[in-house]
């Protein structure tokens, strides 16, 4: 019987990942069992016999320490807390497990910020990924060889499974589900639990703050200058020739600092402020996209869907009740 390891790290209190996915993988276990499908052997893994999570409130107990576990078909990381730095050093035999598992043929995926801890072991280095959006900006920071893709809610990449963020998991979970079971299995699941299916995207819950991390003051002041001037249609190259640098070394500074092109920086400032328009005001389409800076529905509508994965009219039915009655 081929076995699935879900991962109790120390030093993390994401208790809601590693009992959601237990929860669903068992239940799947369940349903192929008795329709004559291949089952697995589903076990808490951990370093020790015991993990506290909020402080003290809640305990995990593993099912066995990695040391018991001389063979494992599929791997998962929970979520971790914040202190990703301090989650990763108190992690370094169960980072070493990962690896020599992956090595022999095991498969690994992370939940949401888990991903901190599988790229802690170079088995992402060159490849995609992605984790919860709010945490990107650091993660890129701590791991510049990944190819981080935060609007992606699953990647899957040579045997390697990453997700989005917070209870976005329960889509991972259904992927891994259709991949170690069936279709019909991944149904049932879906059904019970009521978790949609297919999604493959985080765009929408993206709340973009602008990258501001990264100690470029000149970039600071680009941005400084896009945001503050959201109605303009911002020539770039007028934007590094004010701010005496040249269009190809901008284009090349603003992408290492932030992770996007200027322009692409400007249409996800302009989005943002146009979603904040639609969330919260009965202002028409047209008003918010003037607002904005664009003059032509057609580029705004595509911008728009871009960035979000929805247009601006499913976007504001959405997420405004008021001015979709109207």
């Amino acid at each position: 019987m081929k076995h699935i390891s879900i991962l109790v790290p120390l030093g993390q209190n994401n208790l809601s990942s590693i009992i959601g996915a237990y929860k669903i993988l068992k239940r799947a276990n369940s349903y192929a069992a008795e329709h004559g499908k291949k089952t697995y052997k589903l076990e808490l893994v951990g370093v020790c016999g015991e993990v506290d999570f909020h402080e003290g409130l809640f305990f995990v107990k593993p099912e066995a320490l990695i040391s018991e576990v001389q063979h494992t078909d599929l791997m998962i990381i929970p979520s971790l807390n914040h202190n990703y730095e301090q989650a990763i050093d108190g992690n370094e035999n169960l980072i070493k497990w990962i690896v020599k598992h992956y090595n022999n043929g095991a498969e690994v995926a992370s939940i949401c910020t888990g991903a901190f801890l599988l790229a802690a072991s170079g088995l992402l280095d060159g490849r995609n990924c992605s984790t919860h959006w709010a945490f990107a900006d650091r993660f890129r920071k701590m791991f510049p060889k990944i190819n981080l893709q935060p609007d992606k809610l699953i990647t899957d990449e040579h045997g390697i499974y990453t997700n989005g963020g917070a209870f976005s998991f329960l889509n991972l979970m259904l992927y891994l589900v259709e991949k170690y079971f069936d279709r019909e299995t991944t149904i049932f699941c879906s059904k019970i639990f009521q978790i949609e299916m297919d999604r493959d995207s985080q765009a929408e819950f993206i709340i973009f703050r602008g990258q501001k991390t990264h100690g470029d003051e000149l970039i600071m002041e680009a941005q400084q200058y896009i945001e503050s001037n959201l109605q303009v249609k911002i020539s770039m190259e007028s934007l590094s020739s004010d701010l005496a640098i040249g269009r190809r070394n901008f284009d090349r500074r603003f992408i290492k600092a932030t992770g996007n092109t200027p322009v692409e920086y400007a249409q996800r400032v302009k989005v943002e402020a146009a979603k904040k328009a639609f969330e919260t005001s009965r202002k028409q389409i047209n008003e918010v996209m003037y607002e904005v800076g664009y003059s032509d529905v057609k580029a705004f509508r595509e911008v728009f869907r871009k960035v979000t994965g929805m247009s601006p009219l499913e976007y504001r039915r959405k997420y405004n009740k008021e001015a979709a009655a109207v």
